[in-house]
């Protein structure tokens, strides 16, 4: 049984470089890529957490959500800096800021959710402007 599991592990990150290397090649033809991970409060990666990723200026905002192995990928960005940041099940990571990305990169970013940072109504808090 541990073989097959460790096997199954194998399988999967394999599984996951490839679709990462795929999604790289097309960040070069088509912007740039933001990929990476969430994981929960306690480390374990988080399937379906949703990834909020917006320009740092505040526009353009859009959403992806992790995979069951808590890897997403966010793509055809263009030549800006990017904020980031993860929820799930009402937790919240803090914001990732002022990702500078050029055309053709790829960046990875691992975003961890917090205990007990949480939103009232499941409404993702306004960023803090600096």
């Amino acid at each position: 049984m541990i073989k097959t599991t460790r096997w199954l592990a194998l399988f999967a990150g394999s599984l996951w470089l490839i679709a990462a290397q795929a999604h790289a090649q097309k960040a070069q033809k088509n912007g740039a890529t933001i990929t990476g991970k969430v994981l929960g409060a306690d480390g374990k990666p988080v399937a379906g957490a949703s990834v909020m990723c917006e320009t740092s200026s505040g526009m353009k905002p859009r959403a992806v959500h992790t995979d069951t192995g808590g890897h997403f990928f966010i793509t055809g960005l263009k030549q800006e800096s990017y904020d980031l940041r993860a929820s799930s099940n009402g937790s919240y990571s803090d914001w990732e800021r002022n990702i500078p990305m050029r055309k053709g990169q790829t960046k990875e970013i691992t975003l961890q959710l917090l205990n007990g940072k949480t939103a009232l109504s499941g409404v993702m808090p306004a960023k803090k402007k600096n």
